[in-house]
């Protein structure tokens, strides 16, 4: 959606390399809130006055920043200069700020597009903002005090060791965990975390009291991002201020500030950031009743590789989203999901649970059922449903029928694989390569491989029979990657793991060796035991070399070194073993955060559960 510009828009320099030295604000009290009735009781800010959204200048889409770097030889990685400072964000590609002329009053956000980074992704603090605020994002419909940082990053305990880097935040962490804000007194974030929601028992929305109370604090967070300078407060200011839009009812203003602010998310290239981004605008879309593109948004959100209380949320609005558009069975299965994923006890989201419940019941009741069966995630996604291999009951050949059980594609295949991204390989029965289809059976590449690996990523693998010629290609047979691999893993996050001379490493999307041939193997498991191929969504992967296990980014920076016997990728943390086999927890720089004591690693979960604040995403 186009952004309509102002007349007279804020000056904006260059982009430049900007080092800004953190100067963390004094802690200060938190505002008093009640919980018996519906408002906090806080500082009330001075009234500014709303800015509409539409005031924000559009930004220029900016330019792509995976760009590879040609390494120096074959067997090495692409490597960017950095400071070498593990973080959590293993891709994201760092915000420049851009320094701004200030605007006059009233205040509007800075015109400056998304700034991709020079320098070494991930080099920021990602807890700490261009303000030196912290993140902070409680649920719309159960705020939490006090806030936490928006990455969820852990509180180490007091003997827990920690890399010097790391002492800052370790410090604002605490701080934060104490109940020691470090933010001013009534900072609209803060407000409206604290603000007590009500939902609709019909329509399943929020409601508020004093619309105007929150009309002001979207100018108290109009001013704040008049002055921010990096993508990552932009997209959090932006999408915080697309939920108060959306709450009081400026759906239009909602709407430009949640699409500007997944922009902003994006071009940080942050999992959880974007993850947030995405929600916020789907619950905008829900409320406009655009529900198509809200459940698609929902579903590229819920990452299986975010903290379990934000995909509960997650899963609890799309439930809602569900619950518009009368797929009932599908709204239960999202609050049924919602449940499982919070494994605590949970009063606040039990009862809006229940509410919600009692709401599907009633319009099940009075609808007289319960609506169409729930959709797959490629049916959201895609808006479809791809058509399905089906064997005849004669020769045994191959086609594809749709949903419905009717045939689409005749039966004329010896072998037929399932539909990936709208494209699916077969072989006829009269030779021994492959083909690519798409889902009308048009032939896109005539038989030409004789191996060939489904698409993902936009890529897949293929081979003509040789010993280590696997190459990447893509649908219209474009070559792409080639390099004398043996062995090679799906494309994910713009990187695969490949095997030369019996190394493993893994290249970009051009063939560009970016994680060096050193290691035995990839062993990329996350904390629930579930292995992923090669790496995650978040760009990290465990590999092993001299049968101890460490972890590496899709840059090729070792974040925590081939130590551990055992290793697992937490949302938050990474989850290791000692060579005596018990468990501990790292943080995400790869410096102690639990000491390797327990048996088994449920008790470090849920110790890893109790260091974290009880805070939920506004969404």
């Amino acid at each position: 959606m186009a952004v309509p510009v102002v007349a007279q828009e804020p000056r904006v320099a260059p982009p430049v390399s900007v080092q800004r030295a953190p100067v963390p604000p004094a802690p200060v009290p938190s505002p008093v809130v009640s919980r018996s009735g519906t408002h906090p009781i806080v500082v009330r800010p001075v009234a500014t006055p709303a800015v509409n959204a539409r005031e924000a200048p559009q930004p220029v889409t900016p330019a792509s920043s995976d760009e590879p770097v040609t390494p120096a030889s074959s067997d090495e990685p692409v490597t960017p200069a950095s400071s070498g400072k593990p973080v959590d964000a293993a891709a994201s590609p760092e915000a420049v700020p851009v320094p701004d002329v200030a605007p006059a009053s009233p205040p509007i956000p800075v015109s400056g597009p998304p700034v991709v980074g020079v320098g070494e992704p991930g080099d920021a603090d990602p807890t700490v903002e261009s303000d030196h605020e912290p993140d902070h994002d409680a649920t719309v419909d159960e705020p939490a005090l006090p806030p936490t940082p928006e990455t969820d990053e852990p509180v180490p305990p007091a003997d827990a060791g920690r890399t010097a880097d790391a002492t800052d935040t370790a410090r604002s962490e605490q701080a934060t965990a104490t109940g020691t804000d470090t933010r001013t007194p009534g900072d609209p974030e803060q407000m409206l975390a604290a603000y007590r929601w009500r939902l609709d028992p019909e329509t399943l929305r929020e409601t508020v009291g004093d619309p105007d109370e929150l009309r002001a604090l979207r100018g108290r967070l109009t001013e704040k991002l008049a002055v921010s300078l990096d993508n990552r407060a932009r997209a959090r200011l932006l999408s915080l201020r697309a939920v108060v839009s959306r709450v009081v009812g400026d759906l239009d203003d909602a709407l430009a500030d949640g699409r500007l602010a997944l922009t902003y998310a994006e071009a940080t290239g942050e999992l959880r950031r974007t993850a947030l981004a995405r929600a916020r605008l789907a619950e905008v879309l829900r409320r406009r009743g655009e529900h198509a593109e809200a459940d698609r948004l929902f579903v590229e959100a819920n990452s299986a590789e975010l903290p379990d209380r934000l995909r509960s949320a997650m899963h609890e609005h799309a439930g809602r989203s569900c619950y518009d558009q009368g797929r009932l069975m599908e709204a239960c299965e999202h609050f049924e999901r919602a449940l499982d994923l919070r494994r605590v006890d949970d009063p606040e989201l039990t009862e809006r649970i229940k509410v919600s419940l009692d709401a599907v019941h009633a319009r099940a009741v009075a609808e007289g059922g319960f609506g169409p069966y729930p959709r797959s995630r490629e049916e959201v996604l895609r808006g479809h449903r791809s058509p399905a291999p089906t064997r005849d009951s004669g020769p045994g050949r191959w086609g594809y029928a749709d949903v419905d059980g009717e045939l689409v594609i005749d039966y004329r295949y010896a072998e037929a694989q399932p539909f990936c991204e709208g494209v699916a390989w077969v072989r006829r029965p009269d030779t021994i390569g492959w083909e690519l289809i798409d889902e009308a059976g048009t032939t896109l590449i005539a038989p030409a491989y004789v191996a060939v690996r489904a698409f993902s990523d936009g890529l897949a693998w293929v081979s003509r029979g040789g010993d280590a010629d696997w190459t990447a290609i893509e649908p219209d047979g474009t070559e792409l990657a080639s390099g004398g691999f043996e062995e090679v893993r799906s494309f994910r996050g713009g990187v695969a793991a490949v095997r030369r001379g019996g190394a493993w490493g893994a290249v970009d999307r051009h063939g560009r060796l970016v994680v060096p041939l050193r290691y035995q193997g990839f062993r990329t498991v996350l904390a629930d035991g579930r292995p992923v191929d090669g790496f995650t969504d978040e760009g990290l992967a465990v590999v092993e070399a001299g049968g101890l296990r460490g972890v590496v980014d899709r840059t090729g920076r070792v974040l925590v070194a081939p130590a551990h016997p055992q290793l697992m990728i937490h949302p938050v943390a990474f989850l290791a073993t000692d060579r005596a086999g018990r468990w501990g927890a790292l943080d995400r720089r790869g410096a102690p955060l639990i000491d390797p004591v327990h048996p088994g690693r449920d008790a470090v979960l849920a110790e890893i559960d109790l260091l974290l604040a009880d805070t939920h995403p506004v969404l």
